[in-house]
């Protein structure tokens, strides 16, 4: 291989590296985080929280077009728009591993739903699981799905006044 050959091939490499194509072993993500109320903050001029307490799927994937419809707007910079979702209730069966030993274990979950979050969290999106949900229902905090992008808030109801009274926009899709 001729130096010239290896130069373009170290300057590819290092290029993908940088774009996040090559990707370094991680260890496995750990159980979303805990955040206190008072660290949820307004950090972009528009900033809007989804308010998710239903358990429809149709409805939830309707909230995510709504979502990726809204960071189009904006050219998904993540610095011009804020966006994230509260979900209790019925709403935190979309960010399970498994239904196994909850209320819906008899439901089927939706096919890459997921993925779809995942998507749209690539723009910035945030995660608000309550945890009085899964303490009431008696959910193992561990079956949440392990992203950067959830965590666990003290109550949903509680974050999503919060989130209003420190400037974001109130959306419920349905």
């Amino acid at each position: 291989m001729s130096e010239e050959t290896q130069q373009a091939s170290r300057r590819a490499l290092m290029l993908a590296a940088a774009s996040g194509v090559v990707a370094a072993a991680a260890p496995a993500l750990a159980a979303p985080r805990q955040m206190a109320l008072a660290e949820l903050r307004k950090e972009a001029d528009i900033a809007c929280l989804y308010h998710c307490d239903f358990g429809d799927p149709p409805r939830f994937v309707q909230m995510l077009q709504n979502i990726a419809n809204h960071y189009s707007a904006y050219g998904a910079d993540p610095f011009a728009l804020q966006l994230a979702i509260v979900a209790h209730g019925p709403g935190v069966k979309f960010f399970l591993e498994t239904l196994e030993d909850t209320s819906w274990r008899d439901e089927v979950m939706v096919p890459k739903i997921f993925e779809r979050v995942e998507d749209v969290a690539r723009n910035g999106l945030k995660v608000h699981l309550c945890e009085i949900t899964f303490a009431r229902l008696k959910i193992d905090k561990g079956k949440a799905r392990k992203a950067e992008f959830v965590s666990f808030v003290p109550s949903g109801v509680a974050a999503v006044a919060a989130m209003q009274a420190r400037g974001f926009a109130y959306l419920k899709v349905g």
